[in-house]
């Protein structure tokens, strides 16, 4: 552990002399020589003694025995910036520093897993082998809450221009603008500021293949990521701020445990969370759900120790009562408190010692050097044990002082001369608190330890001492300090380190990240993958981006995470006392308005009270059958619903020959939803559906779609399919269309003027029995290339596209496999159809359905059972639950092409028409034959003939899609409603035989209706008056 023979008092000694206060005997020639000839022997026995004496010592007054005695003391204070690990000491038996170390070890295995499992299924689960089409880069989206300068800024535009060079697309999106908005654009990357809703972001997310947040000022996007459609999509979060984890403990304190658990719900949305140092990830473990990752590395600590540079100064000195020629050393250490932390500070004050031999002669100690140890307790003990060891030590009173590492440790470092590592522990990165010496200019010495040494050259940036061996350190001080001030070598050394931490941990960082987003990033077919690390300029893994930041580098900033908590807090207590039945809610001026209004409604149902009982006496009131009044009451019920369906929107869509569908699934989708009359919204699921709006309940429509496999997998063709089931009770317009929300969010979807266009033509007959369709296939991001048809399916479903299109058709028809039962759609002459945005007769759309229904139930026939059981299919690399959609989206091609429907693209923004694939060009190349609706309707009805008949017991698919129609089905449901006629007629005749046969009884007599009284007693006067 190293030599405590220099400078010990021999305690033991002296306090035997003070419990016996006579003069002592003259000492034997024995004695003589055992004290003066052996004296290396008696230091050594002494040594020994000081050292049980010391672990008796502070096994009763310091923090590493406190933990056993009174834990609570020493790790329940406030105001600690590592308190908040004191959660570890319920797990038992753990010293601060000792084994507590984050090892993202599952998260690594869960990459490997899956990495390793999307080979075997790529290279024999299918028995197919698949292709990456490199049509377009992957592409990242960066969100930051504002554009404001701070070190996390230029971390992140580091990160960026390393991987913009390695081959990603980059857009940032932010909550506010800032004066970095200029740096993104200097490296060409586009900046969006979004306009955040009440409740909604309108950004389609579903365009990049991953996304990264920063900070967690940008918990507001969150609302957006934990909605459908945006739940799966990749998410790393970067959190460099410690507040949170400070202020999490207030909340459990103060029983807000819904807003921990808002914040639990927000740490487990993020596939992966990022820390830049290992002590985050502790205390940030309340909302820790398995995802957490450490990349190492950040310019944070030199930024604010330039910055403290200008800041401080001399000033500091000033205020902690040190003078400006004093000499100030200053011992910092790991980041956690442990049991052996006081025996190495111990040590290096040992080694210390002999400095201030020069100035044993003064009494003055204001002439010595002085040493400030910094450590993360602040109860108090630990500053009276460093005082008790500086006594033993025989330091001069005052020298040694300890102080507690806050949040500003920077104002201490600044007015310290040399800075001492005093940890022999082991840490996982390089210590943040000799980064931030190094910046500021002070040159360090620190124990050989394996991070430390690996940046740390010995006397060239710093100096390095064996741990094994303290002696090491005296003689690296001693010539470090000479004359009471700081040799021009440890000068000429402290400049380099200056230079050195300034690009500290750079090629770790950097690489660190390519790293994570190759293991994280799930990319489909069409995206090239990024070009190794390796292949990076050196100089973008040397240096931190500086020069972009040159105009900023004096301006300080302030940390504005405890702001948006703040402003968080108030929020979640505001929507907390709005909340129905609330006792919050129920202040004065609420319950005013509500007596207001209750008021006011007794007042109006009087008068309506009045008014209908004037009219009542004025009234005739038809009388009836009590079966005629269940009658009229039934058929006003019934009115009354059906009135109450139609909303001024769907009373204006009756009158058009067009309705467009939007199929949506989650509240993501809400801001790119239509809501004039052209447009309806039609909703996958019922949760998801938008509240006061006259959208189409697709469940209730088609209970196939209860089924969230299937949901995902057919995407909008379940929204087809259901429309489609029963559509005379839900759609009767001459044509329907249908658009996707990502259309809208792409701005492709129709402008006011291309609507207008596209009523016309459709009222006029312009084009007859067409296809219209206004997002095109050339101008798809996907086919930046400008592939063919048939290619582009390839590229988008790993290159299996024209294999699945013929299994499929084979299995369809009944063909024999060694045909060629793809269609041919030609290369030239034209565009496509993508994205499910089209307009079509509501005749022609059934007779799609009809073909689609077949074709979705061949396809699931042959690709459900591995899909569903390992969510792989071979038209993608990886687990995909919409492994059907990319084909089907391109199906309403080749149904037009081969049906012979002529194919019209709308320009959305003109409006303008221009026929694609005309018939003169298809002649000889059609399959008219197999896509005629002759053969679509019989073999539609030997599959409904043979679901209602036999009923097969094997899964499938078909019966569940819509109707099950065929002619015997019709016959027997007419015989069943002529059967249930000849019932109602049976029961009439048998209810009028009754009637007729029924017994009336006799009148007991005639009733005579006397006069009214006042005509009797008129009557009677006159008689008199005669």
């Amino acid at each position: 552990m190293g030599s405590l023979e220099n400078g010990i008092s021999l305690k033991r000694a002296a306090s035997r002399n003070e419990r016996n206060p006579f003069p002592a005997r003259p000492r034997s020639r024995l004695s003589r020589f055992l004290l003066f000839k052996k004296l290396d022997y008696l230091q050594w026995i002494c040594t020994v003694a000081v050292f049980l004496f010391f672990v008796v010592f502070f096994q009763m007054f310091l923090p590493g025995s406190v933990v056993d005695k009174s834990q609570d003391s020493f790790l329940d204070g406030k105001g600690l910036v590592f308190g908040e690990l004191t959660y570890l000491k319920e797990m038992g038996g753990l010293d601060f520093g000792e084994d507590i170390r984050l090892e993202p070890c599952k998260l690594l295995e869960k990459f490997q897993r899956e990495n390793k499992q999307v080979n075997l299924e790529s290279s024999s689960g299918f028995n197919r082998s698949q292709h990456r089409f490199q049509y377009r880069k992957p592409q990242l989206a960066l969100v930051f809450p504002d554009l404001l300068v701070d070190p996390q800024q230029l971390l992140m535009v580091t990160i960026a221009t390393a991987l913009r060079e390695i081959g990603y697309e980059l857009q940032v999106y932010s909550l506010e603008d800032g004066p970095v908005r200029n740096v993104w654009q200097s490296i060409r990357v586009p900046v969006t500021v979004l306009k955040v809703g009440p409740k909604e972001i309108a950004v389609d997310w579903l365009n990049y293949d991953g996304i990264l947040v920063s900070s967690i000022e940008a918990k507001s996007v969150f609302s957006s990521f934990l909605q459908e459609p945006f739940k799966s999509i990749p998410l790393i979060w970067i959190i460099p701020e410690r507040v949170l984890a400070v202020r999490s403990r207030e909340y459990t304190s103060s029983g807000q445990i819904e807003l921990v658990n808002d914040w639990k719900k927000v740490f487990g949305r993020a596939t992966v969370v990022v820390f830049p140092n290992h002590a985050l990830p502790m205390i940030y473990s309340t909302f820790d759900s398995g995802n957490y990752y450490v990349i190492p590395g950040s310019p944070a600590a030199v930024w604010k120790g330039q910055n403290a540079m200008n800041l401080y100064q001399d000033n500091q000195r000033n205020k902690m009562g040190y003078g400006p020629d004093e000499l100030l050393i200053a011992i910092v250490g790991s980041q956690f408190m442990y049991r052996g932390l006081w025996l190495e500070h111990a040590l290096i004050l040992q080694a210390l010692l002999p400095l201030f031999a020069d100035f044993s002669s003064e009494n003055n100690s204001n002439s010595h050097p002085k040493i400030i140890i910094l450590s993360s307790d602040s109860t108090g003990n630990y500053s009276m044990a460093v005082e008790r060891i500086a006594l033993n030590l025989r330091y001069p009173s005052g020298v040694v002082k300890h102080m507690a590492i806050e949040e500003d440790v920077d104002s201490v470092l600044s007015m310290t001369d040399l800075v001492i590592y005093g940890s022999f522990l082991e840490e996982p990165s390089f210590p943040e608190n000799l980064m931030k010496a190094m910046s500021l200019g002070k040159p360090i010495i620190a124990p050989e330890l394996s991070n430390i040494r690996k940046y740390v050259d010995d006397r060239v940036n710093g100096y390095i001492f064996p741990k094994e061996n303290i002696r090491v350190l005296t003689q690296i001080i001693l010539q470090v300090i000479s004359n009471g001030k700081l040799s021009p070598l440890a000068r000429n050394i402290a400049s380099i380190g200056r230079g050195t931490v300034k690009n500290l941990m750079v090629q770790e960082t950097v690489e660190g990240y390519a790293f994570l987003l190759e293991n994280v990033l799930k990319l489909p077919s069409e995206v090239a993958p990024p070009k190794v690390v390796a292949e990076l300029p050196s100089k973008l893994k040397e240096e931190w981006q500086w020069n972009l930041f040159e105009d900023f580098l004096n301006s300080s900033f302030e940390g504005r995470s405890s702001k948006i908590l703040n402003t968080l807090e108030e929020q979640w207590n505001h929507s907390r006392r709005e909340k129905p039945g609330s006792l919050i809610a129920m202040d004065d001026s609420f319950s005013y308005e509500i007596w207001e209004e209750e008021k006011k409604m007794h007042i109006l149902n009087n008068k309506r009270r009045r008014e209908e009982q004037e009219l009542k006496d004025r009234t005739d009131q038809p009388r009836g059958t009590w079966e005629d009044v269940y009658r009229n009451a039934k058929k006003a019920d019934r009115m009354r619903n059906d009135l109450h369906e139609r909303d001024e929107r769907e009373l204006e869509r009756i009158g058009q020959p067009l309705c467009i569908y939007e199929p949506y699934f989650g509240e993501g989708t809400w801001p790119f939803l239509h809501q004039n009359s052209l447009y309806r919204g039609f909703g996958l699921s019922t949760k998801g559906r938008r509240p006061g709006m006259d959208d189409v309940d697709g469940p209730s429509r088609l209970q196939l779609l209860n089924n969230p496999y299937y949901r995902d997998t057919l995407g909008e063709y379940g929204a087809f399919f259901a429309i489609a089931n029963r559509i005379d009770s839900l759609h009767r317009n001459a044509w329907i269309g249908f658009q996707s929300w990502r259309a809208t969010a792409r701005k492709a979807s129709l402008s006011d003027v291309a609507q207008t266009s596209l009523l016309d033509a459709i009222e006029k007959r312009k084009y007859g029995d067409a296809l219209y369709f206004w997002v095109r296939m050339d101008m798809d991001p996907r086919n930046s290339m400008q592939r063919d048809f048939w290619s582009f399916c390839d590229a988008i479903n790993a290159g299996n596209c024209k294999f699945v299109f013929s299994e499929t058709l084979k299995r369809m028809y009944g063909l024999q496999h060694d045909l060629n039962s793809l269609p041919p759609m030609p290369e030239e002459g034209g565009t496509w159809s993508v994205m499910e945005s089209w307009a079509l007769p509501t005749k022609s759309f059934l007779e799609f359905v009809m073909f689609s229904r077949m074709f979705v139930d061949s396809l699931d026939a042959q690709m459900y059972d591995e899909h569903h059981l390992s969510g792989h299919c071979y038209l993608s690399f990886s687990k995909d639950k919409h492994c059907y959609s990319r084909v089907l989206e391109l199906l309403i091609n080749v149904w037009a092409y081969h049906s012979a429907r002529r194919i019209v693209y709308v320009n959305p923004e003109t409006g303008v028409m221009q026929e694609y694939h005309k018939f003169k060009g298809r002649r000889g190349k059609m399959w008219i034959k197999w896509f005629s609706f002759n053969t679509l309707k019989a073999m539609d009805e030997d599959l409904a003939e043979e679901a209602d008949s036999d009923r097969p017991k094997r899964r499938w698919l078909w019966p569940s899609t819509g109707e099950v129609i065929w002619q015997g089905f019709l016959d027997r449901e007419r015989n069943l409603r002529n059967r249930q006629k000849e019932t109602r007629k049976q029961k009439s005749k048998d209810k009028l035989e009754r009637m007729r046969h029924k017994h009336h009884q006799k009148a007991l007599g005639k009733y005579v209706k006397p006069l009214p009284e006042d005509i009797e007693n008129s009557n009677t006067t006159q008689v008199t008056s005669n």
